[in-house]
């Protein structure tokens, strides 16, 4: 299954004589590359680090295939299921056949949320009326707040400049709704608590996973590394088209002559007919040449929010749960991934902490202290197994800060420069800092690359 995407005209030179170099290779870089090789273009990625995959990548540690952050992706996150239907390793995401969450509570008890087989937004009634981590008056507060949310509309404008902390205030959210379910969603899907991230995109998410359509926030959790589900993927599928993949291949600067583009390296200039700069903000405007529009004071107040994973290896399984969200504690998701990490003894638990500043700069061995005792209040068998590895990995500039005001800074795809176009997930692509954002960002600078050299391949 292969993305719509502009095809060049085959009068004059040939597409393959048409040269098209894409900087960056994260999900964004890779799916344009894709689809440009497609299109039959001579496509060559430069990346500057060793390895491939942007923030979403895997390494080995003593044994383990460990994947650098914990990535789901929902049903409604159709580019991305489709990105791996094209791939070939769809099968490596195991997608729930209906949402369901565990939600913990110390002592082993936990509370659910789980859809039923009615339409939206009847399918989550049951879900609500039965979570006993909130009292029935606030679950009423709940569902009445929900009805509302779904009447916002992401696109306006208006709604970016407001906190979603604010609106549920008005609407009649307490802490504790705020806590045990709002939070649930916002830290995880938005990188912040409520009153932190903007409206419009509070709307985004809510809408088109839980309240538009009944499946749509089905999860799929990876049971392949990253490293294996798209990332080595994409490379293959690039090679087999001729693409060009290099590695340890830094840009310093993009220079405009005429009809094309010098890419320049430490010791190499390529001459480029189109440029796609899937890369982050900081990064496109030190390499991007100042005709091209880039605003720093706009893209600066983007800023950045870590997340920071913790990761756990008992010596024996102390949980059979695949994973779980938890109220009333430090631990906000914890995710089982023994088998795609391919311990065969024991169990290895990955805990995701997302809008992790307080944890950023923690030493590991406090963080050992804190989430072995919580580990140990959710399951008991966790209090009696011998924890036989703890290591910590930090993404310091997981996503941008999804703020009020936040989706107004968002470049657009289409920069002054025909033929350079940004792609990522923090451009406006209308969906959060998300894999399924970059996944369409990086259709869409495809889509320009293809219809700008459409009309200029015979200059």
């Amino acid at each position: 299954m292969t993305a719509p995407c502009a095809q060049p005209r085959t009068h004059g030179p040939g597409a393959k004589d048409v040269r098209v170099v894409v900087v960056g290779s994260g999900l964004a870089g890779l799916t344009a590359a894709c689809d440009l090789a497609d299109a039959g273009f001579a496509v060559t990625v430069l990346e500057a680090r060793s390895r491939l995959g942007g923030a979403t990548f895997s390494f080995q540690r003593d044994g383990l295939t460990v994947d650098n952050g914990q990535h789901v992706a929902l049903r409604c996150c159709t580019a991305y299921l489709a990105l791996l239907e094209r791939l070939g390793s769809a099968d490596g995401l195991d997608v729930q056949d209906r949402f369901r969450v565990p939600v913990l509570a110390p002592g082993g008890r936990f509370a659910e949320l789980r859809r039923a087989d009615a339409r939206a937004p009847l399918h989550l009634a049951p879900a609500i009326a039965r979570y006993s981590a909130l009292r029935p008056l606030d679950r009423l507060r709940v569902v009445r707040a929900a009805l509302a949310l779904r009447t916002l509309d992401p696109d306006d404008t208006a709604l970016d400049a407001v906190s979603f902390g604010d609106w549920l205030d008005r609407h009649g959210q307490n802490a504790a709704t705020r806590d045990r379910l709002w939070n649930l969603i916002t830290v995880a899907a938005l990188n912040g608590e409520c009153s932190q991230v903007s409206l419009a995109s509070a709307a985004k998410v809510f809408r088109t996973a839980l309240l538009d359509s009944a499946d749509g926030a089905d999860i799929g959790i990876p049971r392949w590394p990253l490293e294996e589900l798209h990332v080595r993927p994409a490379e293959k599928y690039l090679l087999e088209r001729t693409a060009r993949v290099r590695t340890h291949s830094p840009v310093r600067g993009i220079t405009p002559m005429r009809e094309r583009f010098l890419v320049r390296m430490d010791d190499e200039v390529l001459d480029a007919d189109a440029v796609v700069l899937a890369v982050p903000p900081d990064t496109a405007l030190r390499v991007s040449p100042s005709r091209a529009g880039l605003r720093q004071w706009q893209l600066s107040r983007l800023g950045a929010v870590p997340i920071v994973n913790v990761h756990v290896v008992y010596e024996r399984p102390v949980t059979r749960l695949p994973f779980a969200a938890a109220v009333s504690s430090p631990i906000q998701w914890m995710f089982d991934r023994t088998a795609a990490a391919g311990l065969t003894s024991g169990q290895y638990l990955a805990l995701s902490l997302s809008a992790a500043e307080t944890w950023l700069t923690t030493p590991a061995s406090a963080l050992r202290d804190v989430f072995l005792a919580e580990l140990a209040r959710f399951f008991p068998e966790a209090a009696t197994a011998r924890c036989s590895r703890f290591f910590v990995t930090r993404q310091r500039r997981a996503t941008f800060r999804q703020g009020p005001g936040s989706n107004g800074l968002r470049a657009a795809q289409r920069t002054a420069l025909p033929g350079l176009v940004l792609a990522g997930s923090w451009t406006a692509t209308g969906w959060p800092d998300t894999m399924e954002g970059a996944v369409r960002s990086g259709h869409r600078a495809a889509d320009l690359v293809a219809a700008h050299l459409a009309g200029g391949v015979s200059r």
